[in-house]
């Protein structure tokens, strides 16, 4: 498979071209037409890279036995919040598959590129697979960290993302803010929890990868908040960098979804590969690719996550609206707690 990666597109974002032709794919037509050769742009997040490297290979295989068309896909990742901004201003993305339904219903809303009620057209929600968020220690664990509380201790460095452009940052706060107020009991308590955990922090990095990259491969920090999919791949590739995988007692069951995005592809007339694209990662062959990346595929039993207890984003928050509006709004939470760290 050939590719390149061309910068600096969108706000920052960065796109990786998988081409199935041997033509470049800068070089093929844009807009479908009947017979012709289809591109399509799939706008996602930091730790579905290699995921969707092998998932759109299946795909382009699974298009052409159906139709006769070939279809090239091309990828888009960054941190999930910047990548909704980025499809918002202009980015022609024809399916989106973002961290969490807050950044498409930001595209829905402030974009008016889909409907509002978007997650009723696929199954299970529109969320094909889930994940949760753990942590990712050094080699041996020479800090002993267990759990949650072991992250406010003063001598424990922390990495994790920044809220304002990571979805996955918004999932790991969650996910730390859950346990603390289950754990204390109240949210004066969990909100103090959460500020000696960033006090912790050195260094914000805008998405998952690039925080994955500044534990694993800059050696910077003693625990990493981190997608299970992201900390699995990192131990399971670091025999030189040398890490770990611990899970928490408590975590959040995240829900990442997808959907098409309707403006972009009805412009592009692309509407039928684009939902086909999404279905099929409800097949078998979507699921065991999904399931060789680590994510787990469709509405995963919350028991099957290895002895953790998890919550939802409905059951601790009240939805996605809300816990945007009470922790990452302007004045939120996160913050207050930044600004009490400085």
């Amino acid at each position: 498979m050939h590719y390149n990666l061309l910068s600096k597109v969108g706000q920052g974002t960065k796109v990786l071209y998988y081409t199935v032709l041997s033509l470049p794919v800068l070089l093929l037509p844009f807009f479908a037409s009947a017979g012709a050769n289809l591109t399509l742009l799939n706008a996602s997040y930091d730790p579905t890279r290699e995921l969707y490297a092998e998932y759109n290979a299946a795909f382009a295989r699974h298009w052409h036995t159906r139709t006769g068309q070939k279809v090239d896909i091309r990828q888009s990742h960054g941190g999930s919040g910047k990548q909704a901004r980025a499809v918002i201003d202009g980015l022609r993305a024809d399916v989106v598959t973002l961290a969490l339904a807050y950044d498409i219903d930001a595209i829905a809303k402030h974009g008016k590129m889909l409907p509002s009620d978007w997650q009723k057209r696929l199954p299970e929600n529109s969320t094909p697979y889930t994940s949760t968020i753990v942590l990712l220690v050094r080699r041996g664990n020479p800090k002993n960290i267990k759990d949650w509380p072991d992250l406010i201790r003063p001598e424990v460095e922390v990495i994790t993302p920044n809220p304002r452009t990571s979805g996955g940052a918004r999932w790991n706060y969650l996910a730390a803010w859950g346990y603390a107020l289950k754990a204390l009991g109240s949210e004066e308590q969990a909100f103090e929890f959460m500020k000696r955990l960033f006090a912790n922090v050195p260094v914000l990095e805008a998405g998952a990868r690039s925080a994955a990259t500044t534990f694993v491969q800059r050696g910077i920090g003693d625990v990493l908040i981190s997608w299970e999919n992201e900390a699995i791949l990192a131990s399971k590739e670091s025999a030189g960098a040398g890490v770990q995988l611990i899970r928490p007692s408590v975590s959040i069951l995240a829900e990442p979804p997808v959907t098409w995005v309707d403006r972009n592809t009805t412009r592009k007339g692309t509407t039928e590969v684009a939902k086909d694209y999404l279905l099929h990662l409800y097949s078998e062959e979507g699921r065991a690719i999904i399931t060789k990346h680590h994510f787990r595929p469709g509405k995963s039993n919350p028991d099957a996550f290895s002895g953790m207890r998890l919550f939802t984003i409905d059951e601790m928050f009240g939805g996605w609206q809300n816990a945007h509006k009470k922790h990452f709004s302007d004045g939120g939470t996160f913050d207050r707690v930044q600004q009490t760290n400085r």
